[in-house]
């Protein structure tokens, strides 16, 4: 809890300018979380014009509700909650397919720690080819249902911990682990059908 505390303390100062009436405050707060906002309503909405409205809508969101934001969470995993729940609300209206839930196996979840490649003092050449595997395994990210590939973004990219992508997204920890499992098996069936081995 203390490391909350100590993560929340910026954040209270940056809220308080912004509820005393220093506009640049606000500004710093989307500074500093508009890479995360933007990772959310890319991964969830595909139209472009879409995308930037709902960007500016949670913005919006965020400065109309600041005062009552209650520091249980890191600020930053607050306004991801909101632009999480703007993109699904968007996408219900649209009628649009959150997530193709399929029939998979749910048993065990893979190591999250195992998709780092192990090269202790890697060369040009192993640089040059960890470099390909990322575009590749991007490419392939970007082709998975909307839910799918904005959990595997939250946890592997933004680093976020089971727990604040529960509050960002509403889902229990272990629907998460599910759904994270399922999201990985289907990158990992797709990376063996569309490459060959030896590319991977």
């Amino acid at each position: 809890m203390n490391h909350i505390s100590e993560n929340n303390e910026s954040d209270r100062r940056l809220v308080n300018s912004v509820l005393s009436g220093e506009t640049q405050a606000f500004g710093r707060i989307i500074k500093n979380t508009e890479g995360l906002v933007a990772q959310i309503v890319f991964k969830l909405v595909e139209n472009r014009e879409d995308r930037r409205d709902l960007a500016q809508d949670v913005y919006l969101k965020v400065f109309a509700n600041l005062s009552g934001f209650k520091f249980q969470s890191k600020l930053s995993t607050w306004i991801a909650q909101i632009a999480y729940n703007t993109c699904i609300s968007h996408l219900q209206k649209k009628k649009l397919a959150l997530t193709d839930l399929f029939q998979g196996e749910s048993e065990g979840y893979e190591n999250a720690d195992n998709h780092h490649l192990k090269s202790p003092e890697p060369g040009i050449e192993t640089l040059i080819f960890q470099k390909q595997q990322a575009a590749i395994l991007k490419i392939e990210i970007e082709k998975l249902p909307p839910l799918f590939k904005t959990l595997i973004t939250l946890f592997h990219n933004e680093q976020m911990s089971y727990e604040e992508i529960g509050i960002v997204t509403g889902l229990p920890v272990g629907t998460l682990k599910s759904y994270l499992f399922r999201a990985r098996k289907m990158l990992k069936s797709n990376l063996l059908i569309g490459y060959k081995k030896e590319e991977l």
